[in-house]
């Protein structure tokens, strides 16, 4: 790509992640003179790094079921992903040189599982199109004149443009250069910024039990946040106990729910199913079988069939129930315990490691400031806004990244008509 020899441009990107790529592309492919801001050596840290490296760029979702899975502010993506839905994203790529696959009908995934392929490609547009780049390039201020935005500066230089379009992301993984630029410059153009909490990370736990369950990986396990006025915030998905706590898929998707809660209450009283969706009474009518089958055999043997030996084990001692016994041999008292602890297991978070293990940040530039048509600031004339920075996040499962290119996309348009 170019280096920068000329200050004035038709458009200038601050942060060169998945959603500021999208939209320099765009914007350059329409055949404006563009300039991408990356304040890192290198683009797409953040992105070489989504999905274990695998990129998951997106999923086979409609576009009314995935925006439900943002909550009450997934409706603002209407117009990005009727501008670039998954099947437009895929063929973009496709026509940049990358195929892609669902290998299980629903995530989307460069068919070399590789997210070094997805950067090169994209890179190599941009060089095509004739971006001009500029790494270890620190936005600091927006320029404007009026309700205008007139350009960037840096500690040293200003560069001047018609529009500016701000894809910074978020706070989480600062280590990959997410400091929360965007919203300092957003604010200093008058913006809200709502409040920002770490999301999508593993949660520390107050029972020390979970240690001793590290080897396996409980699947379609249900959570549920077990306080009055969050009974019916809950997620599916796998589940893995931590040396300290709980991670895997389920827990990504509810942590952005408990972030905040811990911050209110300390603490974080949760409710897991790990026994295939069985109530009290079909957990009952199950170990019933298992005893018809093998009387002899002890209560261990029986659940066993449901869950982890170690996870059982844990269970039994919870529920002060001897596991070498025959379950009809237990105490009505224990059995009832057992019964209750291995339908709904009880535990409760008490804290997480911040930003620093959060792949995506709840909160952002207040969404009302924003028009979801093109995603221009109602403030300052000009100025777009793609990506993490704004107040939406999702689960995961490619939403994230979905977003992050639908936007930019719709960005980097620049308030034109979309054919």
């Amino acid at each position: 790509m170019q280096n920068s020899s000329e200050s004035f441009y038709d458009v200038i990107v601050v942060g060169a992640g998945a959603a500021g790529i999208m939209a320099a592309i765009t914007a350059a492919r329409r055949g404006k003179k563009v300039l991408l801001c990356e304040k890192l050596s290198k683009i797409a840290a953040k992105l070489k790094a989504t999905g274990g490296g695998r990129c998951n760029l997106t999923n086979t979702l409609s576009n009314e079921d995935f925006m439900a899975r943002f909550g009450r502010n997934g409706r603002f993506m209407t117009p990005a992903l009727n501008a670039l839905d998954h099947r437009a994203l895929i063929a973009f790529f496709s026509e940049i040189g990358v195929e892609s696959h669902a290998p299980d009908g629903y995530r989307v995934f460069p068919i070399s599982h590789s997210s070094v392929s997805i950067i090169t490609a994209l890179e190599e547009e941009m060089q095509r199109l004739g971006v001009t780049l500029l790494t270890s390039c620190r936005i600091e201020t927006l320029e404007y004149v009026g309700v205008k935005v007139s350009g960037v500066s840096t500690a040293d230089q200003i560069y001047k443009a018609t529009n500016v379009i701000i894809a910074t992301g978020g706070l989480g993984y600062p280590q990959l250069g997410a400091e929360g630029d965007g919203f300092t410059l957003a604010l200093g153009v008058g913006h809200k910024v709502t409040e920002l909490y770490p999301a999508m990370m593993p949660l520390r736990t107050r029972e020390t039990w979970v240690e001793q369950c590290r080897a396996d990986t409980i699947a379609k396990v249900e959570i549920r946040i077990d306080l009055p006025k969050a009974k019916n915030i809950r997620a599916s998905g796998d589940l893995i106990f931590t040396q300290n706590g709980i991670r895997g898929p389920v827990v990504l998707d509810v942590a952005r729910e408990i972030t905040p809660l811990i911050e209110k209450y300390g603490s974080v009283p949760l409710l897991i199913k790990m026994t295939k969706g069985l109530n009290d009474e079909q957990l009952l009518t199950h170990i019933k079988k298992e005893i018809d089958r093998n009387p002899e055999q002890s209560i261990l043997t029986h659940i066993k069939t449901l869950l982890p030996e170690s996870l059982c084990r844990v269970l039994c001692t919870l529920a002060r129930a001897d596991p070498d016994i025959g379950f009809n041999k237990l105490e009505g008292v224990a059995r009832d315990r057992l019964i209750k602890l291995l339908a709904w297991t009880p535990l409760t978070v008490i804290g997480h490691d911040g930003f620093k293990m959060a792949m995506i940040t709840r909160g952002g530039i207040s969404l009302k400031e924003i028009s979801p048509d093109t995603m221009e600031s109602k403030i300052l004339k000009g100025l777009y806004f793609c990506g993490e920075v704004m107040d939406l996040d999702g689960p995961c499962g490619g939403y994230n990244l979905q977003w992050s290119f639908a936007s930019g996309y719709l960005a980097g348009h620049l308030g034109t008509t979309i054919q």
